[in-house]
């Protein structure tokens, strides 16, 4: 049991963009947040970089935020959840040899016909899980093997996210299986390091972190980082993992018939499978509570999309952002199904499901006179949401039973973009109390490991709350129905 004064657990949501640390207690109720940026660094074509030390200082400085708006001795643990695919290379004192590589980094497209041809794909995707993709870690360290190869043999650890905060806090490296599984040099079946691709990259283990289960005990928190975080020392930290696993765990997904629907930046929709499932038709992620498999379908632009055609093209500094968003949403609320003729490829940063093309890109088709920005602003909210429909669609098809979606992240404060959700899958959709759910699914995993819960079901049953459905309008699924068909084309219509 644990003492009745440390009732808070904190979820450290570190993504791509900025750090949340949030504190819960055992109802799923927010308590307290600190947020910072992190800032992302595009020094040329194709690359995507960060370093690794702003990782450190976000978690630290929303940490330190948030430790003054709660007393610290009632924190009974911490977890972190993590961007996944990004990572870090560092020498024997913990720090970077070069910048760390962002999961949107594209350097290593170069890499994907060599490892075809020396490895094999099929032989790959067995082993982790991941079609043939740039976006797995695997690929920047073949770059890494081609380009740098005495460099990427001396480096003393290659590390994710998770693994790089673990330490800061702790003094040990640590992957969970379900930080680690993004990688691509993780054998999914195994829960280890695949000695395969490790041979393969000339790489050692020890150049990797440790792996343990989610919710395993890591470390405590050491004087340093307690003085930097406003943690007590001696606070514990538990294993948590990959921002998209911690979501679907936040929102109770671990469950056959969920399907969560993260819109954040990229934009990720998956499932729980007991067995590791492997298709084209998604990515086999290992779950967040250590038992099972989540089948992902991800666009690498979701709300980046949307961000990048309202800032390019729309927006003003004379302009408030958030009333140009409201009125632009209530204007394409009153456009027909279909953006009148308005379609739209969303590919801006490469295709993972279906195609796996790195090369495809954004395009437009159907324009005319006749449309304004809130009918382009339509169509591209139609074009992710047929991308997704499309995937639920292919589960069904291989066997899996989807029967309710459960959406998180800032695109589920859209009124008009869940409803859109619910009419082209026709299931039932709720948005998740809390937007947060990677720090909640992360503050679950704390949770468990400080003893709150006889395991992952009970957590996320008592702190994941839904707001109530939106039901599905039968009568439009056939035009959801058709309009896919004619938006699924303009991936081949964009490549001519």
């Amino acid at each position: 049991m644990r003492e009745k004064q440390q009732d808070i657990v904190i979820g450290i949501d570190s993504s791509t963009q900025s750090t949340k640390a949030v504190a819960w207690n055992a109802e799923g109720e927010m308590l307290g947040e600190g947020r910072m940026d992190i800032p992302l660094s595009m020094p040329q074509a194709g690359y995507a970089e960060q370093d690794c030390a702003d990782w450190w200082r976000a978690a630290a400085g929303s940490l330190k935020t948030l430790t003054g708006q709660i007393d610290p001795a009632r924190v009974a643990g911490v977890a972190v959840s993590n961007q996944r695919e990004t990572v870090a290379f560092l020498d024997e004192q913990g720090e970077a040899v070069r910048p760390a590589m962002v999961w949107l980094d594209e350097r290593a497209r170069s890499e994907l016909d060599k490892v075809e041809k020396e490895f094999g794909n099929d032989r790959l995707h067995q082993l982790n899980g991941k079609p043939h993709d740039i976006t797995p870690v695997f690929y920047r360290l073949k770059w890494m093997h081609t380009h740098h190869p005495q460099q990427l043999k001396s480096i003393n650890k290659i590390v994710d996210v998770h693994s790089f905060l673990c330490r800061k806090l702790t003094g040990r490296f640590v992957s969970s299986w379900t930080s680690a599984d993004p990688s691509g040099a993780f054998d999914i079946r195994e829960k280890k390091w695949s000695q395969p691709v490790l041979d393969y990259l000339e790489l050692k283990q020890d150049q990797f972190a440790d792996t343990c289960r989610p919710g395993d005990f890591v470390g405590s928190v050491h004087e340093a980082a307690a003085r930097e975080t406003g943690l007590l020392e001696g606070t514990a930290v538990y294993a948590a993992g990959g921002d998209g696993q911690c979501a679907g765990l936040g929102v109770n997904a671990t469950r056959q018939g969920q399907v969560y629907l993260n819109l954040g930046t990229a934009l990720i929709t998956g499932a729980w499978s007991a067995d590791a499932h492997i298709s084209h038709h998604w990515r086999t992620m290992t779950s967040p509570n250590g038992e099972g498999y989540f089948l992902e379908g991800v666009q690498r632009a979701g709300t980046l999309l949307l961000d990048w055609f309202v800032n390019n093209f729309i927006h003003s500094p004379a302009e408030d952002k958030r009333a140009l968003l409201d009125v632009l949403e209530k204007r394409a609320e009153d456009i027909e199904i279909g953006s009148e003729g308005v379609t739209v490829c969303p590919y801006l940063t490469g295709c993972m499901d279906p195609h796996w093309d790195p090369a495809a890109r954004a395009s437009f088709h159907g324009l005319s006179p006749n449309h304004g920005r809130e009918h382009i602003y339509r169509a591209l909210l139609e074009a992710l949401t047929l991308e997704s429909a499309r995937f639920i669609e292919n589960m069904r098809l291989e066997g899996l039973e989807p029967e309710h979606i459960i959406a998180v992240g800032g695109g589920g404060n859209s009124k008009l973009w869940t409803k859109m959700f619910c009419d082209a899958t026709g299931l039932p959709l709720s948005v998740s109390h809390s937007l947060e759910a990677s720090s909640l699914g992360a503050a679950m995993s704390a949770a468990v490991g400080a003893g709150w819960f006889s395991g992952f079901a009970e957590a996320a049953e008592r702190m994941s709350r839904m707001q109530a459905p939106i039901m599905p309008d039968p009568k439009v699924k056939p035009q959801w129905d058709s309009l896919s068909v004619r938006q699924a084309r303009a991936y081949t219509a964009g490549r001519l």
